[in-house]
């Protein structure tokens, strides 16, 4: 049972559990949508949400007194917000709050691929280290060509990073950002044939899934390399492993996949990876900040004040 004095607050998903915590000492009651009972849809205000989970229309419909999905996450693509609006539900998400960890992250999955570190690992621990060429040489990154898709938050902090490195910086996006100090190709494809590494930083929604294709993949080639800290939605998954198998593509480095988790087979004979397990933006520093503001928000929203972060 509720207390009617208490307004009701859904945790959307298994992984929010330890802020059902910190939301029962801010005055809320707590459901969980996964041990929903019933009558407690009829009183959920606010869900705080991992925004890559989808959020059926079906579902938000069930909860009449909806008003607010507060996002922890940056990403929302789990959520149909034209059609929250038109039905007067806010949506906030952690705009911007984590884009040096996730940039970090990127660069690290760049480097340890491009130059075999984690093959490298592998040779040691295995007692293949020898004085014969050690992994197979690689080339440096200065001076090799970076394409970034999207230059939001992560995208130019990627880009700032991989300045840094010496490299040569390029971007696309689907709207052009004249304050940028970079090219921006005429398109994606253009973007990949130019670059010799593509990092994938957009927001994910219906206008790029698998906008990472075979043509895409064929254009970065077989000496290119792909990294993904976005969506695994907006990389043709299978193209990838297709392209990698049949030598197309040189490498990939990702954190996010198509389905998560995902199947430990379905990497098992592909060659020239790197995988880790969607943590890039997850570090002790970002995630209070997430949090939090996604707290402050239900608090915000709760109190009928206008909410910090809307999409």
């Amino acid at each position: 049972m509720t207390d009617a004095a208490r307004p009701l607050v859904l945790i959307s998903h298994q992984m929010l559990s330890p802020v059902q915590q910190a939301l029962e000492a801010a005055g809320y009651d707590v459901a969980r949508r996964w041990e929903l009972v019933p009558g407690q849809a009829d009183q959920v205000r606010a869900i705080v949400h991992a925004g890559e989970i989808p959020l059926s229309h079906e579902f938000l419909e069930s909860l009449p007194r909806l008003g607010l999905i507060a996002n922890v996450s940056v990403g929302y693509d789990g959520v149909d917000v034209p059609w929250c609006r038109a039905r007067g539900i806010e949506v906030t998400h952690a705009k911007g709050l984590n884009a040096d960890d996730v940039a970090d992250h990127a660069i690290g999955l760049l480097i340890a691929g491009w130059r075999n570190i984690v093959a490298g690992d592998a040779v040691v621990r295995g007692g293949g280290w020898r004085d014969d060429p050690r992994v197979g040489n690689r080339p440096g990154l200065r001076g090799r060509k970076l394409g970034v898709m999207g230059l939001g938050a992560i995208g130019e902090a990627v880009a700032v990073r991989g300045a840094a490195l010496g490299m040569e910086i390029l971007w696309w996006g689907p709207r052009e950002k004249p304050q940028a100090p970079w090219p921006r190709a005429a398109s994606l494809t253009a973007l990949a044939q130019a670059s010799d590494i593509l990092i994938v930083a957009c927001r994910a929604d219906e206008t790029n899934r698998k906008a990472v294709d075979r043509e895409v993949l064929d254009a970065l080639g077989a000496h290119g390399m792909l990294v993904n800290v976005a969506r695994g939605s907006i990389v043709d998954e299978d193209a990838l492993i297709a392209a990698l198998k049949e030598g197309r593509l040189g490498r990939a480095a990702l954190d996010v996949f198509e389905t998560e988790p995902t199947p430990v087979a379905r990497w098992a004979d592909v060659p020239n990876t790197v995988l880790t397990p969607h943590s890039a933006g997850g570090t002790v520093d970002s995630i209070p900040r997430m949090v939090g503001q996604a707290l402050e928000n239900v608090r915000l929203f709760i109190a009928g004040e206008p909410v910090m972060s809307a999409v």
